[in-house]
């Protein structure tokens, strides 16, 4: 899935962007309110963790969630504050957010509740897909073929993820670039790389190249 983290502390969203791209989540940091929207655009997160606190004031997390509802962002909003002041944490569900972890936090109680929040927002009404040899599992975030899993990494699971959460679904080139390779200087070759790499470790039909773009092949 597509997270955005907006957290001004360096230490913190290092680690916390490592251990979710371990996830195999594709994460994108803001440090700040500004840079948030900038990177809002392309990368369409299905998750928003965001800190209170920002440069742009002691509340910007606040304002910055209110916008995203106002404009019509319906993904999830997970705040990730020290604010653990009662009135903040109704204040932050009131103005859009899902969730409100307190700092300091265990990393596994964080990874609990984004699969929580992602599972919640999943467009599929299972927590797997089966087609033909290919099962993928989104909640424990696995690959299997012929019931073997099949040893991903973070970037060509998103793009397995991504075609299978819309298995009937017509991805343009274009499409797949912004949402999985928004920074790419030579996007359509890392992206038929990334799509040779797939079929390499599984079969070539499990992506099937239609004129502009991919779709989930198999049946």
């Amino acid at each position: 899935m597509r997270i955005l983290l907006v957290e001004d502390e360096t230490d913190l969203a290092r680690l916390l962007t490592k251990l979710l791209n371990r996830e195999r989540h594709q994460v994108e940091w803001a440090r700040s309110q500004l840079e948030a929207y900038a990177k809002l655009e392309a990368l369409e997160p299905d998750l928003v963790i965001l800190d209170v606190m920002l440069p742009e004031g002691d509340a910007a997390g606040f304002s910055f969630a209110e916008q995203l509802r106002q404009g019509g962002y319906s993904g999830a909003i997970l705040f990730l504050t020290a604010r653990d002041a009662l009135e903040d944490r109704v204040t932050g569900l009131d103005l859009g957010g899902d969730d409100y972890l307190i700092k300091p936090f265990e990393l596994e109680e964080l990874l609990a509740r984004v699969r929580a929040l992602l599972r919640r927002g999943t467009p599929t009404r299972s927590n797997f897909l089966d087609r033909g040899s290919l099962r993928v599992d989104f909640t424990n975030r696995k690959v299997l073929w012929d019931n073997r899993e099949v040893d991903l990494t973070p970037k060509e699971f998103a793009l397995i993820e991504l075609l299978a959460l819309y298995p009937e679904r017509v991805y343009t080139v274009d499409e797949l670039l912004t949402q999985l390779f928004p920074n790419a200087a030579s996007g359509h070759h890392i992206l038929r790389m990334y799509v040779k790499r797939l079929r390499e470790k599984m079969q070539p039909e499990v992506i099937k190249t239609i004129p502009g773009g991919y779709r989930l092949g198999l049946s």
